[in-house]
């Protein structure tokens, strides 16, 4: 870990540069910018002490997806490179729920972005005047910034395999709750509001939309040492979908309240959640990025007053029917 000081506008990291820290703001302030020095550059936020930034590489190298630039009065920050993070966050339990609940916002972010793409792919491929643009013109603004880099996570392959190498089965170490719940128990239920989230130490959970309906999709299955329903216990949001015992199951449930009693006892379990969601955050940027790709092609087509080939369209039709 290194602590670094900034003048008022220098470059701490550029756009596009591959990244193996992140960090936190100390003292000052820190500009995050999209297209720097460009003339249409954007301010995405302002960070101030105690923040966290560069949090795509907490667990693998990733691309820069914008540029920091300190504040007017300069910065100091701290700089945490990915094979220091559990030390780091080893070292005090409330930096670690800091930064679970900074990811978490990321996260929550990032999905109201995808989920906006994805709904306009979806109205464009249903469109059959799909080569008149200025119906969604303001739409695809947003999203038209986000083109891809060139530059993807070096270690592209993280997956459960290797985290569960890293920290060993989730079952080990203390505690705090652990539940038994029979085959067949729906644990967590679509719409109702969250305030928890599940470490599955033992048996199977399917997750899915419409439960119980006609319109019933299993959407994924879980296994041992994984993770779900985080985004309740960080924001206290709806569930996106219900979660039930496939089999007979044994979940952790881990509740804010016991959040920091659980990190201090157990230092392992703070870095598999922040493993976790760093990897969904990486997922889930790259999901959002191959949606505003094609986005970009829609509008390159329009900007060129050329009506969308058929080619494109059916790329769009293809797309669309894929999410």
């Amino acid at each position: 870990m290194n602590k670094k000081i900034y003048q008022s506008r220098e470059i701490i990291f550029r756009q596009g540069e591959l990244g193996d820290s992140f960090f936190r703001v100390l003292r000052g302030s820190v500009m995050i910018i999209l297209d720097y020095e460009q003339p249409d550059a954007l301010v995405l936020a302002m960070l101030e002490k105690g923040q966290f930034f560069g949090e795509m590489a907490v667990i693998e190298k990733y691309a820069r997806s914008a540029t920091a630039v300190a504040g007017p009065e300069g910065a100091e920050v701290e700089e945490i490179s990915c094979d220091e993070t559990d030390g780091y966050l080893a070292g005090d339990p409330d930096l670690s729920i800091a930064l679970m609940k900074h990811l978490g916002t990321r996260i929550a972010d990032l999905t109201a972005s995808y989920e906006d793409a994805v709904g306009l792919i979806r109205e464009i491929s249903e469109d059959p005047e799909i080569s008149g643009g200025s119906k969604y013109k303001e739409r695809t603004k947003k999203h038209a910034r986000k083109r891809r880099s060139g530059l993807k996570s070096v270690d592209a392959m993280v997956n459960d395999k290797i985290l569960l190498e890293k920290y060993g089965e989730h079952s080990k170490g203390y505690s705090k709750k652990v539940q038994e719940f029979p085959a067949g128990t729906v644990i967590v239920k679509e719409g109702m509001t969250g305030n928890c989230m599940y470490d599955i130490h033992w048996g199977r959970v399917g997750i899915y939309r419409g439960y119980g309906t006609d319109a019933e999709l299993k959407i994924t299955e879980l296994y041992p040492n994984t993770f779900f329903g985080e985004m309740g216990l960080i924001r206290n949001e709806p569930r996106t979908a219900t979660a039930v015992a496939l089999e007979d199951t044994t979940l952790e449930v881990i509740l804010e309240e016991d959040l920091r009693e659980l990190f201090e006892k157990n230092p392992a379990k703070a870095g598999m959640i922040m493993a976790h969601l760093s990897n969904r955050l990486r997922k889930l940027t790259d999901q959002y990025e191959d949606t505003c790709d094609l986005v970009c092609k829609v509008i390159d087509a329009w900007d060129s007053n050329s009506p969308i080939s058929t080619q494109l369209a059916a790329e769009i039709k293809e797309f669309a029917a894929k999410l």
